[in-house]
């Protein structure tokens, strides 16, 4: 199974490192978002005297990571299942938890690679984050937003049969999910049933975990229960992605 596993994760990579135009854009997706809240807000605080930045890093960080760990798992599960490689891969002694563990490892490598870029250039004097001693606390927090978002990613790609049906899918859960969970606009300033509503979404407890650490507030208490809200929705579309997932489109 080790030797499966490695396989199918070598394999995930290189499918993930092959479109350098998709990998491209993984990354400069966010930094174009930083670069157009950063400047727009620059010298500006919140309420509190925190510089805006520290809100805006956050939410750009949390939905580039989530955005990431959606879109590329479900791409890949529908073009495997499309180009009849996952049959393949369930004509062999390959259990499903060690296909789903090779993309989840790609996924976890992403996104950390991602806000390792994210905050170095957001840390830059033109943009002037602030980055506390708490931020080894992110790492938890950053491994089980990739696991809510690539569950989520592993229903749409067993849904759509087409990338345009990816996309269209998947557009429709981050756009929104962006705006309502405070991750473009600090959630302290949004209507008071928005933000109430706003806890619903995982991106919500990963960006409040996120912009909490980096603000140098973090608390043990809150900080477990946004991972447990994320590991909670891990665990329920991890579930609906068993039930609906499928090895062929022909079946």
């Amino acid at each position: 199974m080790s030797t499966a596993y490695a396989a199918l994760t070598r394999a995930a990579y290189l499918a993930s490192v092959r479109d350098r135009t998709t990998v491209f854009f993984t990354f400069a997706f966010p930094l174009v978002f930083l670069l157009v809240f950063g400047l727009l807000f620059r010298g500006q605080t919140v309420n509190d005297g925190l510089p805006y930045i520290n809100y805006v890093a956050p939410g750009v960080l949390s939905w580039g990571v989530g955005n990431a760990a959606l879109f590329g798992p479900a791409f890949a599960l529908m073009h495997w299942r499309r180009d009849d490689i996952l049959r393949l891969v369930w004509r062999t002694p390959t259990p499903l938890p060690t296909v789903l563990g090779s993309r989840f490892a790609v996924a976890v490598g992403t996104g950390i690679a991602q806000a390792a870029l994210f905050t170095a250039v957001a840390l830059l004097p033109l943009f002037g984050l602030h980055l506390s001693g708490d931020w080894p606390l992110a790492l938890p927090l950053l491994v089980l937003g990739v696991a809510a978002f690539l569950a989520m990613g592993l229903v749409v790609g067993s849904l759509a049969d087409t990338p345009e049906a990816v996309a269209a899918i998947a557009n429709c859960v981050m756009v929104p999910m962006a705006f309502l969970s405070g991750a473009f606009y600090p959630a302290d300033l949004l209507p008071g049933w928005i933000r109430t509503m706003s806890w619903i979404f995982p991106l919500r407890y990963l960006d409040h975990g996120l912009t909490n650490i980096l603000a140098g507030r973090a608390d043990l208490g809150p900080l477990a229960l946004d991972c447990l809200g994320l590991a909670a929705f891990t665990v329920v579309f991890g579930l609906i992605a068993a039930r609906t997932f499928r090895w062929s489109n022909r079946t």
